[in-house]
């Protein structure tokens, strides 16, 4: 729910089970973006699954396990981010993602 940093989901979450693939669209509320500790924070929580996780923003789809992918999508605050994870662990991974968004990337104000 909202807040200054982190993402909010501003759609559900599509699950396809049959190819364990799941798609999450996220709206960037951290004053900053995705910048480099926040980026970096991301990246080490994608590396902890097995699924390949890919991000988007306007059209780009870069490697959710490179800092410099992700730093390249530019998103500032108020970007919509897509997540997609495919995988046996695609639904735990996306969890994680929106739990490290919940918690605000862990910034204080």
């Amino acid at each position: 729910a909202g807040g200054s940093c982190g993402f909010t989901s501003n759609t559900g979450t599509s699950v396809n089970r049959g190819m364990g693939k799941v798609v999450k669209n996220l709206k960037i509320t951290n004053k900053h973006g995705l910048h480099a500790r926040v980026a970096a924070l991301l990246v080490q929580t994608v590396n902890r699954f097995t699924s390949e996780i890919k991000l988007s923003r306007d059209g780009q789809v870069v490697d959710g396990r490179s800092i410099i992918s992700v730093l390249t999508l530019g998103a500032a605050k108020g970007s919509k981010v897509r997540v997609e994870a495919r995988g046996k662990d695609a639904e735990e991974a996306v969890r994680a993602i929106e739990d490290l968004v919940r918690n605000n990337f862990h910034e204080s104000h």
